[in-house]
């Protein structure tokens, strides 16, 4: 079986290892890949003209080469070419393909389209309302800051904002300042035309990743559920600092007990479902679902479209059942029947970013890997903003690669994750540390709390 993987970050890295660990695959092609990925058993990557996978001809080109090549599978990662309509293309070309439909991918492209949905069909959220103009937005920020102690308030650019259209306002002039930037002074372009202001609920965050089969006109619909993970997106130790794409993750998490998993099935998952298929939804790919936990109750924060990163960084190395196999049973309807097995144990992932990140930082530094150490805790490297392509910019540098068959340089803010699997959390996180020994390169920074936040 021959895959394409559409994507250039650490999930597509994991996804790709996870693949040609399948008997049944025999090459796979990653559009455009990384560094990590070049490197991978199987796998060599394929450049896309332009570089943008949600781009218009990038697509068609996509399609036009998976058909001359006889592509048995493609993979979508990142969520912009789900938006733009991607598995579309490919379905009426009669490529098989992993993902949603455009209309699907709503959920996570549009959080008025997702709200609304909540909304409709019962899932449980948290208040909140949409807004198209900015008069109207400050009017309700006035109204809820005006109220006895008055707690945040979550401001949300309707479209996909590249990780930057969340904003937790503490105040009315914060609000309103955020408001202006989003929806007149457009600093998110059309992402933030619209807005939704959301209550701001504290509690235990928890990503659960999961495989989804809502095929139009068939019966018996699946969304089945990985085990359960958490993402650590503030930059510094004990979640203080900036959001970032995320700087770690650990999986499962150990707070996430059956009760409270039997309350995500029933009041998020299965009405998830119940939706997609009175929708008439072609969704037949991954889905990820943000939650919050207060009071052992899960609410639902926000969908995702896709695998979470860096959570599938935590997750992929403990799925003990064949990805590829996985994948197919979502396209042809047979997922209910897929037994999904797990290791026991657990993983931890922390992520090493550039100096500066998530601000301004370098590209262009050598990344030195000590193979042998690295080996030694048995833990896996997932590269994401890295490249065998040696283009320095200023604060480069030029030592020379220890261990490594190939040089990688620095080419983005997360650089990569190191996934170690331990017998609990403890022992996983242990490895991991002594892992992340074994690489270095200028400016390297991370945090040393992942799964103890």
């Amino acid at each position: 079986m021959k895959v394409l993987i559409i994507g250039s970050g650490g999930r597509e890295h994991a996804i790709a290892w996870k693949l040609a660990q399948s008997d049944a695959v025999t090459r796979i092609f990653v559009a455009p890949g990384n560094g990590g990925t070049a490197g991978e058993a199987k796998c060599v990557n394929l450049p896309i003209p332009g570089g943008d996978p949600a781009a218009e001809k990038a697509q068609k080109d996509l399609a036009a080469w998976a058909r001359k090549e006889k592509i048995d599978l493609t993979v979508v990662g990142p969520e912009a070419p789900l938006a733009a309509g991607l598995v579309d293309r490919f379905r009426a070309a009669g490529l098989p393909i992993v993902g949603p439909d455009k209309n699907a991918a709503q959920l996570e492209s549009s959080k008025a389209f997702a709200k609304s949905f909540m909304e409709k069909y019962g899932v449980r959220t948290v208040r909140s309302k949409t807004f198209i103009d900015q008069i109207s937005a400050i009017d309700y920020a006035e109204e809820h800051f005006a109220q006895d102690n008055p707690p945040p308030l979550v401001v949300k650019a309707n479209g996909l904002a590249a990780g930057k259209g969340v904003i937790i306002a503490l105040s009315q002039s914060e609000a309103e300042n955020v408001l202006q930037s989003f929806m007149r002074e457009r600093t998110l372009g059309e992402a933030g035309r619209i807005v939704v202001l959301e209550d701001y609920i504290e509690g235990r965050e928890v990503s659960i990743l999961a495989a989804v089969s809502s095929i139009p006109g068939k019966a018996g619909g699946t969304i089945l559920p990985f085990v359960s993970a958490r993402d650590h997106k503030r930059r510094f130790e004990g979640g203080r600092g900036p959001n970032t794409g995320g700087m770690g993750a650990i999986a499962p998490v150990p707070d996430f007990t059956p009760a409270i998993e039997e309350d995500f099935r029933r009041a998020i998952l299965e009405p998830t479902l119940r939706g997609m298929e009175r929708e008439g939804m072609d969704y037949r790919g991954f889905i990820f679902f943000g939650l919050m936990i207060r009071e052992d109750r899960c609410f639902l924060l926000e969908y995702n479209v896709r695998l979470g990163d860096p959570e599938t960084q935590a997750v992929l190395p403990l799925l003990k059942s064949d990805l590829g196999e996985l994948c197919l049973s979502m396209l042809d309807g047979s997922l209910g029947s897929f037994s999904l097995q797990w290791e026991s144990g657990a993983v931890c992932a922390p992520v090493a970013v550039a100096g500066g990140y998530p601000s301004s930082y370098f590209k262009g530094n050598l990344i030195t890997i000590d193979r042998e150490e690295l080996a030694q805790t048995g833990a896996q490297l997932f590269i994401a903003g890295a490249t065998a392509d040696h283009v320095v910019t200023t604060g480069g540098q030029a030592n020379v690669s220890a261990g490594y068959d190939r040089d990688l340089y620095t080419a983005g803010g997360r650089v990569l994750a190191i996934s170690a699997w331990g017998a609990d959390e403890e022992d996983a996180r242990a490895r991991a540390y002594k892992a992340i020994r074994a690489v270095r390169f200028n400016g390297m920074a991370f945090r040393r709390d992942i799964g103890r936040e």
